[in-house]
């Protein structure tokens, strides 16, 4: 063994940090993958539980985050006018939740950063100022889920959904999941995403 060799170039050297470093960062790794699914699971702070679904949501601008985030508002704003358990606005949410992904609408859509970007991002697309007002919301979206061919709005782009056969208890289902994930704190995604001025009901 060559004595002027210097400790840390060795090559038992290095094969042992490898091993300590490897080591650290599967450790590391294991309380990231915990702190997340924390911080994701349906009832926490930043996804709040299925029956807010029964709540005003909005959106205002946080100047210490320096993004706009969703609001939770203590005024009932029940959609199609009828309250519902948790257990009701869990099965309603999964339900639209499954027609989405059934229908493949993330082969043209985004939803929570995830799929394509021809039509329009759906993270928050309860809130989508396109629809006008507030109060006549949940119809235009049942009319255009419907039949979308008839109620297009295309903004001048010339993109438009085809007909996905979407019955209208279907319909409120896919409603009831965009108004649930809108209610998400998603860290100002989408950015610059521009909301419906929200109204005393």
């Amino acid at each position: 063994m060559n004595k002027n060799k210097i400790w840390w170039s060795s090559e038992q050297f290095w094969k042992k940090t490898a091993i300590w470093v490897t080591a650290l960062m599967f450790v590391i790794l294991i309380f990231l993958s915990f702190d997340t699914i924390n911080k994701i699971t349906v009832g926490s702070n930043r996804v709040p539980s299925y029956s807010v679904i029964n709540k005003q949501i909005s959106y205002k601008f946080d100047t210490k985050r320096n993004f706009q985030v969703p609001v939770i508002s203590e005024q009932d704003s029940p959609l199609f006018g009828k309250k519902l358990t948790e257990e009701q606005a869990e099965k309603l949410v999964t339900h639209g939740k499954k027609i989405v992904q059934g229908r493949n609408c993330m082969n043209c859509h985004t939803l929570l950063g995830n799929g394509a970007y021809y039509a329009p991002d759906l993270t928050k697309a309860w809130l989508d100022k396109a629809w006008g007002d507030e109060k006549y919301r949940e119809q235009l979206m049942i009319n255009f889920l419907m039949e979308p061919e008839k109620n297009a709005r295309t903004f001048g782009s010339g993109r438009k959904m085809p007909n996905l056969n979407i019955s209208k208890q279907e319909a409120q289902a896919i409603i009831a999941f965009l108004k649930w994930m809108s209610s998400i704190d998603t860290n100002g995604f989408p950015y610059n995403f521009n909301a419906i001025s929200q109204g005393e009901k």
